[in-house]
């Protein structure tokens, strides 16, 4: 039952937080390139690769946490649906060649993003753990 709280509360604050960066206005920026729902899913993968590679090979993170970051708020946070009808959207309005970009740039740079994620969990998350990690052992011999 704990865990559908989490995956409950994680898709409530997923769905909030795409519903601000999907109607957001970028200053200067103008163009029928759908960049919210770029952003929005392309910091979803970020997002994804970090929380999952820190869970599962950095720090042991609460099963139903997990759970409620991964299926919950990344459930609700990113948008392949979206991503598709805004792809279809501009292919009608005879866009074909940023309809092509888009679905080109929403894939390279969401793989680039997922292994970046994977690259900071592993790279950095662990160093921050390794000097708390330190400096407890430092005060207990203290």
């Amino acid at each position: 039952m704990r865990k559908y709280l989490f995956i409950a509360l994680g898709g409530i604050l997923g769905a909030i937080s795409r519903f601000i960066i999907k109607n957001s206005h970028f200053i200067g920026f103008q163009t029928s390139f759908p960049l919210n729902t770029f952003i929005i899913n392309i910091t979803g993968s970020f997002i994804l690769a970090l929380v999952l590679t820190t869970a599962y090979e950095v720090w042991d993170f609460d099963e139903d946490i997990r759970i409620g970051i991964a299926a919950g708020f990344l459930g609700a946070y990113t948008t392949f649906s979206t991503m598709c009808k805004e792809t279809v959207s501009l292919i009608n309005k005879e866009m074909y060649s940023l309809g092509l970009s888009y679905i080109i740039l929403s894939t390279i740079i969401g793989l680039f993003s997922a292994y970046f994620g994977v690259i900071t969990a592993r790279k950095v998350i662990s160093l921050i753990i390794k000097r708390k990690s330190s400096s407890e052992e430092e005060s207990e011999a203290s």
